[in-house]
């Protein structure tokens, strides 16, 4: 997620249906992950003061904060820098003994589902590579896709959510697709499923994930329009 945008955008549209429209907001989250009736609790962000919104998104594994295990773990598998994942927004799925991640990735508009990764260290670079060979070799996906450019958001999304089922830890990884964001030079907003699909259609050839996989229940998709259900 980039600024928010006042009246635009993911992180705008996210805000908005997580807090003025909640109810509605944790149902169709419930139904897009397969966990109908359940209950979900969002974990809060942290402050970052001096920004224009003071607001930190929650970065890495930083959700598991109190596993330092876990956290050696994940900085053996990933670069934890500056470039490191930032959830737009994590929920626990019935929190307690059998509870379950939610890691949420929000998009607006077709330039947001493209990126490159922006790693400079060659150690960091290295290290992803590495991660991206174990994950695509534990899927299916042929060793020749390039996951460091074209969509490496989604890539490094899905190799987080592998590194959390290596793990053992039950976890859901969902992308919220927006329909009818403001249209600008430089934004192609989607505004029906049917444009959305197009271009995730072309994502997902790039990215090569076979039709089944270890991670096909655990990765998921939700559609949202920004002014109704």
């Amino acid at each position: 997620m980039g600024k928010i945008g006042y009246g635009y955008g993911s992180e705008c549209h996210l805000l908005r249906w997580m807090g003025r429209h909640r109810k509605n907001f944790d149902t169709a989250t419930l139904s897009a992950i397969g966990r109908v009736g359940s209950k979900i609790e969002w974990l809060d962000f942290k402050f970052k003061p001096g920004d224009i919104w003071p607001d930190a998104e929650l970065r890495g594994m930083e959700f598991l904060e109190n596993d330092k295990t876990l956290g050696a773990e994940w900085e053996r598998f990933w670069p934890v820098g500056k470039g490191i994942h930032n959830w737009d927004a994590v929920g626990l799925i019935n929190p307690g003994e059998n509870q379950e991640f939610l890691l949420v990735e929000a998009k607006a508009h077709i330039q947001e589902i493209k990126s490159d990764c922006k790693a400079k260290d060659t150690g960091s670079i290295k290290k992803i590579r590495e991660a991206f060979e174990v994950v695509k070799k534990a899927l299916g996906v042929s060793h020749e896709r390039d996951w460091m450019r074209g969509y490496y958001q989604s890539t490094n999304r899905i190799a987080a959510l592998y590194f959390l089922s290596r793990q053992k830890i039950s976890s859901h990884l969902l992308f919220i697709y927006f329909i009818g964001d403001r249209q600008s030079p430089n934004r192609d907003s989607p505004q029906s499923i049917k444009e959305w699909e197009k271009a995730l259609k072309t994502q997902e050839e790039y990215i090569g994930l076979p039709k089944s996989h270890v991670l096909e229940a655990r990765v998921h998709k939700l559609f949202l329009r920004v002014d109704r259900e």
